[in-house]
């Protein structure tokens, strides 16, 4: 029986007990973060210069530090692959090409996978380099550089189980990718490419890639009648109640809905239905540009509550426009912040 199974404390005992180790790690975080010194610019140096991919490996809990290590420098731009040493052991060595830099993860620098696996990995790869907390080690003796963050306390009671010696490892993954990532110039328009997918990645994106456009929009001259235009202007694809009105140069000067023709009904003002569009039309709608984020859009969209945002290029041309039938899939919560109605003149 261990000193925890002994141990039953009380709810605040355990509470106080799990703020200990969260300190305890936020504290050889800190103690590391001054270790640092020039060997950590040589690794990201050397990796910066890599013109290959960056391979990450490690045996056991460094194993899985390396997979999110690796992670985080793909979605950063810096291209990078998982080597599971057992399997690189088996066949997967011909993933690495000599032009391919290995970060090695490994807390005492000897274990014994590893080990066997330096003479390969110092064969095929390009550049060998290594995060471990032991500087007179196997791995430190058989890599080019090395950071080596020194003796550590693991927070676990017992010594035993990696806890602080791993959150290190993977403080210091993030660490290299970012300063990596700000050597390259990312941006987070580059970042978007990377996330197509989750609100994350939807956020950072520009309305270009989730606006209606070409033939799901509906575009009429302000000069026609309003019976021309809906006589005139047919859909195709997702249904949209905005027809975007252009003047003479081919610029948005104003916006008419489906709602705007029905008021003209429920109001018996037939004869407007023959008279120029631009008499009863919105004019000067609120607008953006192609380069508008979607979080902006969306945010827009949900403070003047619009049900449709057009998007205009550079001349003012309609080119593009937000339906809120689409956005409300790509946001939480947006159907009970928003009332649609038609969109109005900008103030």
């Amino acid at each position: 029986m261990n000193a925890w199974t002994r141990f039953r404390p009380s709810l605040a005992d355990r509470l106080g007990y799990a703020r200990r180790i969260l300190q305890a790690e936020a504290g050889t975080l800190q103690l590391v973060a001054g270790r640092l010194d020039d060997s950590f610019l040589e690794v990201v140096d050397r990796l910066a210069a890599c013109r290959g991919r960056i391979g990450v490996t490690g045996i056991g809990k460094s194993g899985d530090v390396a997979q999110k290590i690796v992670g985080t420098l793909n979605s950063t731009g810096t291209r990078a692959y998982l080597l599971d040493p057992i399997r690189a052991m088996h066949g997967d060595l011909g993933m690495i090409h000599p032009e391919d830099a290995i970060l090695i993860l490994s807390h005492s620098g000897a274990s014994e996978e590893l080990v066997k696996l330096l003479p390969s990995l110092k064969r095929l790869a390009g550049t060998l380099l290594g995060i471990t907390s032991q500087n007179d080690s196997p791995l430190c003796h058989a890599v080019e550089a090395a950071i080596v963050y020194g003796p550590i306390l693991e927070a676990c009671p017992l010594s035993l189980a990696p806890s602080s010696s791993t959150t290190v490892m993977l403080a210091l993954g993030d660490a290299i990718a970012f300063v990596l990532s700000a050597m390259r110039g990312f941006s987070a328009e580059d970042f978007a490419q990377f996330h197509p997918s989750g609100s994350l990645g939807r956020n950072l994106a520009s309305v270009t890639q989730f606006m209606r456009r070409g033939s799901e929009l509906r575009i009429a001259s302000a000069d026609e009648t309003v019976r021309e235009v809906f006589a005139r202007v047919r859909h195709v694809g997702r249904r949209t109640g905005a027809i975007m009105l252009t003047d003479d140069q081919g610029r948005l000067c104003g916006l008419f809905t489906d709602s705007d023709l029905a008021r003209l009904l429920e109001n018996r003002n037939d004869a407007a239905l023959d008279r120029p569009i631009r008499e009863v039309m919105t004019q000067h709608p609120l607008t953006v540009s192609v380069h508008t984020k979607m979080a902006d859009a969306i945010e827009l969209m949900k403070q003047r509550k619009f049900s449709e945002l057009p998007i205009v290029d550079a001349s003012g041309a309609p080119v593009g426009l937000l339906d809120i039938t689409d956005v409300l899939g790509l946001t939480p919560n947006f159907a009970t912040t928003t009332e649609p109605k038609s969109l109005r003149r900008s103030a």
